[in-house]
């Protein structure tokens, strides 16, 4: 299933099947019991950037990062933003919407998946389908609403809880820092909790790019990083089963 349309700088498509077997979302059969359709599930869009001859692009290698934070924060705007170089300020929420780009990270030709997903209340019972496939994520609050700051630690927490592990690529990102004069979560706050989960934060505003890159490539960088660790763990030679030689005298 595949539909597609032309806009300037880029490709954008909607292809359910194809987005399935990306995000490895679940098919219809295996949420019969959990009463969700497959529609819910599936982001209403794809967008690819279009990079002209796509040779070697499938050969690739895909980070898979996922937009995190409540209604209203600003991650479609940084999505675009980091997409398209263009500032939307005025978005209408959706399930999620998937976008692929190919960058140069630290001199290698890269492809990153970009899954924006929605933020309101209406769609967090679907959002463990989403996180589960994610490699990495951007856990975005306003620095204008210390609301959305506190939803952080229970986003987060739902994070770990679907990947069932501590170690997972994760900034924290504090966007429209531009709104300097609404501010109500300061640096300071922010960076102490980041300090206690381990990660890094950063600022930045989607209205005047700043750090809108950095955020995207330094969490493809922890991806990275941890994909390069459990590829080392896993071709280690295990130790288990193997006997040592004795020699009598």
């Amino acid at each position: 299933m595949l539909s597609a349309s032309i806009r300037e700088g880029g490709l954008i498509f909607a292809d359910i099947d194809n987005l399935r077997r990306r995000w490895k979302l679940p098919e219809q059969q295996d949420l019969q019991d959990s009463g969700q359709s497959c529609e819910a599930l599936v982001p209403t869009q794809t967008r690819a950037m279009s990079s002209g001859k796509n040779k070697n692009q499938t050969s690739l290698v895909l980070h898979k990062v996922i937009m995190v934070g409540s209604g209203g924060v600003g991650k479609s705007a940084l999505t675009l933003q980091f997409m398209y170089d263009e500032f939307v300020e005025d978005y209408e929420p959706t399930k999620a919407d998937s976008y692929r780009k190919k960058v140069v990270l630290d001199g290698e030709d890269v492809q990153i998946d970009i899954l924006d997903t929605a933020g309101q209340e209406d769609y967090a019972a679907i959002r463990d389908n989403y996180f589960r496939s994610g490699e990495g994520f951007l856990l975005v609050f306003s620095i204008t609403e210390h609301e959305s700051f506190t939803a952080t630690s229970e986003l987060r927490e739902q994070i770990l809880r679907v990947k069932e592990e501590e170690a997972i690529p994760l900034l924290l990102v504090g966007n429209k820092s531009d709104l300097e004069d609404k501010r109500q979560v300061s640096v300071e706050e922010a960076a102490a909790k980041a300090g206690e989960w381990g990660v890094q934060y950063v600022e930045t505003s989607a209205k005047t790019r700043a750090n809108v890159d950095k955020v995207f490539f330094d969490l493809m960088r922890e991806v990275r990083k941890k994909k390069m660790s459990e590829s080392k763990d896993k071709n280690r030679p295990s130790s288990v089963g193997k006997r040592r030689k004795c020699c009598v005298l």
